[in-house]
């Protein structure tokens, strides 16, 4: 119920007045069945957007530190991401991959839109990078349809570390269902899940214009992170 009062009371219109979003193959979500619905992730914006505009219900899988904040403002979030369906996955770990995968087919087992960011985690730079396999593994073991979407524009009105997101137009992109059925059987095969990653990025890019990195966002920013100099606090004389 509160999914729904946020999404057609409180939250989804006051998104549409200020971003006015442009809406693009909106026709390519399906009206009904389990489907996939694959996303560049250039802002924290993305995950309110994105569902506002689609008529559907669409569960994400969300990072678990969304779900484990300190105090009070930690429980509100908590409680404001369960009560929009949100799942929480813990990216940390062997065994998280396994995890997220098995939440994801929850969702599609029951017949509801799951939404996925294939890079796992935010741009930092506004490209798009290399996919994560866990959405191929999904698509290919649910035999389900990947949506692929690009959100364009988020980036400029909330870049990472801005807290209040700047009020400009956003576009948002869905693009043809991708369907992998010729796939079936292959979610253990490397090779197999590796082209079908590629082919939704791919998909991707074509509708989000943006520049490809062929590599993990999470290395790339791991490695800028290290050539940042660290700043010391000044010594008081």
């Amino acid at each position: 119920m509160f999914y729904y009062v946020l999404k057609y009371v409180l939250l989804g219109p006051v998104l549409r007045l200020l971003f006015r979003p442009r809406i693009e193959g909106l026709e390519h979500i399906p009206a009904d069945g389990a489907a996939i619905v694959a996303g560049n992730h250039l802002s924290f914006s993305d995950h309110f957007l994105m569902p506002a505009i689609i008529r559907r219900r669409i569960t994400f899988l969300a990072k678990a530190e969304y779900f484990t904040g300190p105090g009070v403002k930690g429980r509100l979030t908590a409680s404001f991401f369960r009560g929009v369906g949100q799942i929480p996955v813990d990216r940390s770990g062997k065994e998280a991959g396994k995890a997220a995968i098995r939440e994801g087919l929850g969702v599609l087992g029951k017949g509801e839109l799951l939404g996925i960011y294939p890079e796992g985690t935010r741009s930092h730079d506004g490209r798009l990078y290399k996919g994560k396999v866990g959405v191929a593994v999904m698509a290919i073991r649910g035999q389900v349809p990947v949506v692929p979407c690009a959100m364009v524009g988020t980036f400029e009105i909330q870049p990472p570390g801005q807290k209040i997101p700047n009020i400009r137009r956003v576009t948002i992109r869905f693009g043809e269902p991708l369907d992998f059925s010729r796939y079936a059987g292959l979610e253990n095969e490397k090779a197999a899940v590796r082209a079908v990653t590629d082919e939704i990025m791919y998909a991707i890019l074509g509708l989000s214009g943006q520049e490809y990195v062929d590599r993990y966002a999470a290395e790339v920013k791991a490695e800028e992170a290290q050539q940042t100099p660290k700043k010391f606090p000044r010594l008081r004389r």
